[in-house]
């Protein structure tokens, strides 16, 4: 997917993945690396502009806020954004897609 480096702490990166409709969005939480879908899944708003405070990104859409660590939204409970499982060898960021 990416590098560690290119993880920053405290910021969300998008990060364009041939065949994906929509970025995958990774960022740093403390020692953990977590990959969520790109989109929102109320209204498919594009989540790369949203807000991190913690481990929780607001839509920029319609202020949604989920929390990375598990998908769970805030604000309704049958809403969660998906999260890909991430392995990291060496310096390389790996995310399993399926």
């Amino acid at each position: 997917m990416c590098a560690v480096a290119d993880v920053p702490a405290g910021e969300v990166r998008a990060v364009e993945v041939p065949g994906v409709t929509w970025p995958v969005l990774v960022t740093r939480l403390g020692d953990d690396i977590i990959a969520t879908a790109g989109v929102c899944p109320h209204e498919d708003v594009a989540l790369a502009e949203g807000t991190l405070r913690g481990g929780a990104l607001t839509c920029p859409g319609h202020g949604y806020v989920f929390d990375l660590r598990t998908g769970a939204c805030a604000h309704d409970a049958d809403l969660c954004l998906r999260r890909y499982r991430v392995t990291v060898v060496g310096d390389d960021v790996l995310v399993d897609l399926l």
